[in-house]
């Protein structure tokens, strides 16, 4: 391929990447306008976020497998497509219901077209040329980060052409196009087939029993605040376990016939592989949860302004790329210690922020939060980049695609379980006023239960990291990747 084809096709995937990384964070910045606007339950604020990822890791259980059958780019395409045309509903809905269906559905197209972004760049680009191209890719998935949450607060005070929030949703309608259009153009239409010894077939029960087992956790932590736990949510949240044992066995007697898992088991009998699951799940669930909690701190209970609360919260994105960059550079040689380091400093940031809800209360102005939450996104930012290597550094190589994959889809259904419980603690102190807001002191009283909390999960992730394997794996087998373009680099 023509090198100018190339770099469009790779600013396509970017493009595509992109809004998956914007409708992944923008919503924390823009759910207070939502609710101001549809009005709805705090739970259904939670929804909109939970919703969304969960349906991701529904998704990405077969979204990297759909590509291997049926080809990279025309599922990245119809990936596109859905993800736009949910988008559309989005900003166009007139109920908090609907957009919280839209917002699922968004994620499960969203599983369709991010995991074929890595294997369209190898096919585009020669091996010596792949530096380059993540060169570019890496810096800008950084940027956007950044960016992300501002230009959301921006957009929705700005209410440009009365939309207000809802541009936030309508921004992915040029950026779909452009990726649509130069797709087409630059991306290579290779034909679909096996791939890595993958055969061309989907495990669909295995799928909906891992659907049904992962809703089972989320449905009752997110909505059993609002309904006061009737008994029921309970039994949902303990059915959760036969459900998980019924995937097990089902995908033992699937692989015992000779079929093709959704998920190889082996890796499970790997302590570190194991443990590495159980630090995914916290580590991002504290992330994810504690981000939505202070977002909506700032805004409901403070009365910040969209692009005041998003300027307040961009320290935290800067510390991120900060350390994303550090942790690059020194991962190699650190190993395992990077994750302790990295942790050490989240858990100060953590504290800093603790000592600032206790110190100014509702009078923290908009400097009051920048260090401690800088200091916070710094340690996060060292994890990000070395983190999935390192839990696979005792995968064999005819694991990795399913361990990969595998660690993809946890990744999401922590960031929902993280959701529903920090925003259930957020939401079970705080008190809303009569004009929807919430009451300043006991949003306070909230911030900080939800941060103690964070600390708590911080030091429980740095307890799990000493049972991960010490060095990071050398390297992935590289058509059995399966892992999205921005965690990809990671390698």
């Amino acid at each position: 391929m023509k090198a100018k084809s190339a770099w469009v096709g790779l600013f396509a995937i970017l493009a595509a990447t992109l809004m998956n990384l914007l409708d992944s964070t923008i919503v924390n910045v823009a759910a207070p306008a939502i609710h101001a606007e549809l009005g709805g339950s705090y739970t259904a604020l939670q929804w909109i976020a939970a919703g969304y990822t969960l349906a991701l890791a529904i998704g990405l259980l077969t979204g990297g497998r759909l590509g291997d059958m049926f080809g990279r780019k025309r599922m990245l395409m119809i990936g596109i497509v859905g993800f736009v045309a949910a988008s559309v509903v989005c900003a166009a809905t007139p109920t908090i219901e609907t957009l919280i269906v839209a917002r699922v559905i968004q994620g499960l197209f969203g599983a369709v077209m991010i995991p074929q972004g890595f294997g369209l760049i190898r096919d585009l680009f020669p091996p010596e040329q792949m530096g380059k191209a993540f060169g570019v890719f890496g810096p800008m998935i950084g940027l956007a980060t950044i960016l992300g949450p501002v230009v959301a607060g921006v957009l929705v005070d700005a209410d440009v052409f009365g939309t207000g929030w809802r541009m936030i949703f309508a921004i992915n309608l040029p950026l779909g196009a452009f990726a649509l259009l130069a797709g087409r153009y630059a991306l290579p239409a290779a034909a679909p087939g096996q791939v890595a010894g993958r055969p061309r077939t989907l495990d669909l029960p295995g799928v909906v029993l891992a659907a049904v087992a992962m809703f089972a956790v989320v449905f009752p932590l997110v909505q059993g605040r609002e309904l006061g736990w009737p008994t029921w949510t309970m039994v949902l949240l303990a059915a959760s376990v036969p459900l998980v044992g019924g995937f097990v066995v089902y995908q033992i007697r699937r692989r015992r016939s000779g079929a093709t898992p959704l998920v190889e088991l082996s890796v499970f009998a790997k302590r570190s592989y194991t443990s590495g699951v159980a630090f995914v799940v916290v580590f991002f669930g504290a992330i994810v949860g504690f981000s939505l909690a202070v977002g909506l701190f700032l805004q409901l209970g403070l009365g910040y302004s969209p692009t005041r609360a998003s300027f307040t919260m961009a320290a935290w994105a800067v510390g991120a790329f900060l350390g994303s960059g550090f942790s690059a550079g020194s991962a190699a040689k650190l190993g395992r210690r990077i994750l302790h380091v990295g942790l050490a400093i989240m858990t100060v940031g953590a504290a800093g922020v603790y000592v600032v809800f206790e110190r100014y209360g509702a009078e923290i102005g908009t400097w009051t939060l920048t260090a401690p939450l800088l200091v916070f996104g710094l340690g996060m930012g060292m994890i990000f980049v070395p983190l999935f290597d390192i839990i696979m550094g005792d995968i064999e190589d005819r694991e990795v695609g399913s361990a990969s994959g595998m660690l993809e889809s946890i990744q999401q259904l922590g960031a929902s379980v993280g959701v529903a419980v920090l925003g259930t603690v957020f939401f079970g102190i705080a008190r809303p006023t009569a004009h929807g807001m919430l009451d300043a002191d006991t949003a306070v009283d909230a911030a900080i239960a939800v941060t103690l909390l964070t600390i708590v999960l911080s030091v429980a992730a740095l307890g799990l990291a000493f049972l991960l394997p010490r060095k990071a794996r050398a390297h992935a087998a590289p058509a059995e990747d399966t892992r999205q373009p921005e965690l990809a680099l990671a390698a």
